[in-house]
């Protein structure tokens, strides 16, 4: 069972027993934020936002080839979206700005407690909250991913929604710059799905079992929204 407790619905953060969790209202000005930027300077195209369950915990798990995909899916997702975003992007002004707006620095290259705790904080309270499974940038094909996105699901029993970000990298391009301003960005969200057997255990076996899965679906998906799109 999922808790939502009150406390902190109306803040910014809410106290964790061993963290700070970012509370929904940052978060939702982010997504305001988002909309204007995203909606300015390209041409989203949304398809399936309807899967997104309207209520209660759920994990977004997008596949990762430019830097604009995170700031699109906080503007494009039909809730706000707490995005577990790599420490180095945290620097100068955009370090307070990002933990503003609700977003979650991660240690990438260890068991970063503080920031498990404040994304399984965020679902715990029934929040969005946002992963790309590979890990860093790439070819945005899901063909790695690490066992975090796994243990977040079957830890919180929330379910995972796929979604599939396409146009954002340019082929040909020796550099990936940003696309070409007001052109058309595909953004493809799946069918939820739970990631654990229903077991709820969390032995090695049963997350790399988990992970299987969630690559099985994710790279599915990615399949299907581009055949929809023509990508």
């Amino acid at each position: 069972m999922h808790r939502h407790p009150g406390r902190g619905e109306a803040g910014d953060q809410v106290t964790a027993q061993h963290g700070t969790v970012p509370g929904p209202r940052g978060a939702a000005v982010g997504r305001r934020i988002g909309i204007v930027l995203m909606n300015g300077l390209w041409r989203p195209r949304v398809l399936g936002a309807w899967r997104i369950p309207a209520q209660g915990p759920v994990i977004l798990a997008g596949n990762h080839s430019h830097n604009i995909d995170g700031p699109m899916l906080i503007g494009i997702s039909p809730r706000p979206l707490h995005f577990l975003v790599k420490k180095e992007a945290f620097v100068g002004p955009l370090d307070p700005f990002l933990r503003s707006i609700g977003q979650v620095a991660v240690d990438r290259e260890s068991a970063d407690r503080t920031a498990i705790t404040a994304a399984l904080g965020v679902l715990e309270r029934g929040g969005v909250l946002g992963i790309f499974p590979e890990g860093t940038r790439g070819d945005g094909d899901f063909a790695q991913l690490r066992s975090g996105l796994a243990y977040f699901a079957v830890r919180s029993g929330a379910p995972v929604v796929p979604v599939a970000v396409l146009g954002s990298t340019v082929k040909g391009r020796a550099i990936r710059g940003l696309p070409p301003l007001r052109s058309r960005i595909d953004v493809v969200f799946g069918e939820p799905f739970d990631a654990g057997d229903g077991s709820g255990r969390r032995t090695r076996s049963a997350m790399d079992a988990a992970t299987l899965r969630i690559q099985e679906r994710l790279t599915a998906h990615l399949k299907y929204a581009k055949q929809t799109t023509g990508r």
